[in-house]
């Protein structure tokens, strides 16, 4: 019989993700391709087999009777680093408050560019691992993390460098994003910046981040600038991602597909010809539902009318100071209550869709033989507990790259 490192046996539901090796659309997305009774050998930090009736021997064997065996969560929307708290604005939110009214009060991304810009690096990498070990806790084994604190080139590349040094002594695998254009700083007209952003901190990115990302809003940069910006970041090698349509319909998921982003991210006010033009170019919705319950609005992103049309979904936390959650089960949940995605939607969104992403999908986001053995076990029978049981975390075990943390 052959030993393996972990043997995880006996899962009411061992939840693969086996399929497509690409974003999983429409009906795709409830297809979470289940074994019950299912089994798991890990060797070396791999997936070797699933299954049921499977026989091992293993340096430690785990009996996860009555529970769910899944890929670990991928977070793929996160400002993981940033020094400033804002908890002080939440009176003014209970009181009715705008985000514009609150900024004028000293809030808003400004106090958090200053704290940032103040902080020094021991201080960052202290409160970002604290940040990555709630994520892992909570059953998070790969996230995606954004610059955009800094609005100045030596605090912007002090993030990307922080973020590397954090997916170097954390086990969470963390994929960096540069976000320089995150709002447009006071000391800068729109177009100065811009110009900015393309000539002095885009030539410095190269090594430190894998995406350029943008704002693209009412308000913060246009269609014409952001679409300079992510353009900017191609010759650099930078996959572009957009924060699109959250506050008014800019035109930003119509330009993630002319663009060829990897995502479009928010997409709250996105018109139907943005979506349909998503669907056609395999752009990838995520959603970011903490986003509207953090700013107590009714309103949220389609979720059900974009799965319908064709655009695969992902779900991810938007993990800020104006948004502080580092629990995808709560975005699960959410996206079931709050966006009408069924369990299994939600669960997919919130794995290997998600994976695609960030472009991970090749070793994680699946339990499938050769990728990396990133798994969690849960203290739940099935996937659909997951939304119905709130308020808790259901995560059990958590291995990563073969090891339990």
């Amino acid at each position: 019989m052959e030993t393996v490192d972990i043997f995880i046996k006996n899962a009411s539901e061992l939840i693969t993700m086996d399929g497509p090796n690409r974003p999983r659309i429409k009906k795709e997305m409830c297809e979470l391709s289940i074994i019950e009774n299912g089994s798991v050998a890990i060797k070396n930090g791999k997936i070797v087999e699933t299954g049921n009736d499977l026989e091992y021997g293993a340096e430690k064997t785990i009996d996860a009777s009555g529970k769910t065996v899944m890929p670990g969560f991928i977070d793929p929307h996160t400002h993981l680093v940033f020094a400033g708290s804002r908890e002080f604005e939440l009176d003014m939110k209970l009181k009715g408050l705008s985000y514009m009214e609150i900024l004028k009060k000293g809030g808003g991304i400004f106090y958090t560019v200053n704290e940032t810009r103040k902080a020094t690096n021991e201080e960052l990498l202290k409160q970002s691992k604290k940040r990555l070990d709630i994520m892992i806790s909570h059953g998070t084994t790969t996230c995606e993390a954004k610059s955009g604190y800094g609005l100045d080139a030596e605090t912007e590349l002090k993030m990307l460098e922080i973020q590397k040094k954090l997916n170097d002594i954390h086990p969470m695998d963390i994929v960096s994003t540069f976000l320089g254009a995150h709002a447009i700083p006071k000391e800068h007209s729109a177009d100065d910046y811009v110009d900015i952003i393309i000539s002095e901190m885009l030539p410095q990115v190269k090594g430190l981040a894998m995406f350029c990302d943008v704002f693209c809003e009412k308000g913060v940069f246009t269609i014409d600038q952001s679409r300079r910006i992510l353009e900017a970041g191609k010759k650099y090698g930078l996959i572009p991602k957009i924060h699109a349509d959250e506050i008014v319909d800019t035109g930003g998921a119509s330009l993630a597909a002319e663009i060829g982003a990897i995502s479009a991210d928010h997409l709250l006010m996105s018109s139907d010809k943005g979506i349909n033009e998503m669907a056609r170019k395999g752009v990838i919705g995520v959603m970011l539902p903490g986003t509207p319950f953090s700013l107590m609005q009714d309103n949220y992103a389609p979720a059900r009318k974009m799965i319908d049309s064709g655009v695969p979904i992902a779900l991810a936390t938007d993990l800020n100071p104006n948004c502080w959650v580092e629990n995808m089960q709560f975005m699960i949940q959410l996206g079931c209550f709050n966006m009408k995605m069924t369990p299994a939607e939600a669960v997919t969104a919130a794995t290997f869709n998600a994976a695609c992403a960030i472009g991970v999908n090749d070793t994680v986001g699946s339990l499938e033989e050769g990728k990396k053995a990133d798994v969690i076990i849960l203290g739940c029978p099935n996937h659909k507990s997951i939304p119905y049981h709130f308020g808790v975390n259901l995560v059990e075990t958590v291995i990563k790259n073969g090891k339990i943390i």
